[in-house]
């Protein structure tokens, strides 16, 4: 992908179920125009995001996947240390139903914040929710608790037509005000966006998601997505019985999911304890879907609008 840098993407960790001395927890961080978004939250969070040497206080949203403690219990900590820096402005957090109860018990540990929290709660199989520049996609996956994937969308509007501008004789100070979208009277006309506006252009899309078997939802919402960070809990192939007995995947059911969604990447994450020497499966994972990749504490990409 080429073109100006848009979304900065952070795999802060990769680890299932507990925190080891090389694997932090699962979790995603990305930022955009000055605004920060996390997914999940577990133990140890706080000491990826320290190593990634990105920041705590440009946090604006925080979605969860579940209330499995591997997957929200470092949110305390980490709300303690956004307050101790003096953060004043609103945070959003987003998740199944039971968040608000969940958030609640948590911060008896965590009571006097100079912030307000806000909560809210997932009710659909699938909800839209526009936040910060960011297209927020939950759409409901297979565990064996409610759980939720995400997708991420940077949209992009269509280019501006200046010579229609022109044609329409209409002065520079209100080009911008259609390129936000926004109607425009002049000269007793209404002047409309989609007068001087192209379509809408391909935009950036990151779909993430664990603790799931392969589910529709998961295959329909990350369909042509750049880049799918997607479990992989197991990958010792005479582990598959016990990947469907605790709703998890495996990396070769995860490079399916990739392939029939027709995404650009696929990085592979939440790997269980016992998983070693991961890199010696992924020539047969690479078989069903060639671009896949094993994710790693730490690993980043800048995602970026195509030209055009």
């Amino acid at each position: 992908m080429e073109g100006v840098k848009m979304l900065d993407v952070c795999l802060l960790g990769t680890a299932g179920m507990m925190p080891l001395p090389y694997r932090y927890l699962t979790s995603l961080m990305t930022r955009y125009n000055g605004s920060s978004l996390m997914v999940d939250c577990g133990e140890a969070t706080q000491m990826a995001v320290k190593k990634a040497g990105w920041s705590f206080h440009p946090i604006d949203v925080i979605c969860f996947t579940h209330y499995h403690a591997d997957h929200i219990s470092g949110l305390p900590g980490l709300l303690l240390t956004m307050g101790n820096a003096e953060r004043t402005q609103p945070l959003t957090l987003i998740g199944p139903k039971g968040l608000k109860r969940v958030v609640s018990a948590l911060r008896v540990i965590a009571p006097e914040l100079p912030f307000e929290v806000r909560c809210v709660e997932l009710a659909q199989e699938e909800q839209v929710l526009r936040l910060h520049g960011y297209k927020i996609t939950a759409f409901m996956v297979k565990h064996n608790v409610t759980c939720y994937g995400y997708t991420l969308e940077i949209e992009r509007q269509g280019r501006f037509h200046v010579e229609q501008a022109v044609k329409l004789d209409l002065p520079q100070r209100y080009w911008g005000i259609l390129q936000k979208g926004t109607d425009v009277e002049y000269g007793g006309r209404i002047i409309t966006p989609d007068l001087v506006m192209g379509p809408p252009r391909k935009g950036i899309k990151l779909t993430y998601c664990t603790d799931t078997r392969p589910a529709e939802a998961l295959v329909k919402n990350a369909a042509g997505s750049d880049l799918l960070i997607c479990e992989g809990m197991y990958a010792e192939k005479e582990k598959l019985a016990k990947a469907r007995q605790y709703k998890h995947m495996t990396f070769y059911e995860a490079a399916q999911v990739a392939k029939e969604a027709g995404v650009k990447e696929l990085w592979l994450t939440h790997f269980s304890p016992s998983l070693v020497r991961a890199e010696d499966y992924m020539p047969a994972v690479r078989e069903i879907f060639a671009n896949a990749h094993l994710g790693r504490d730490g690993k980043m990409i800048e995602m970026n609008f195509e030209e055009g």
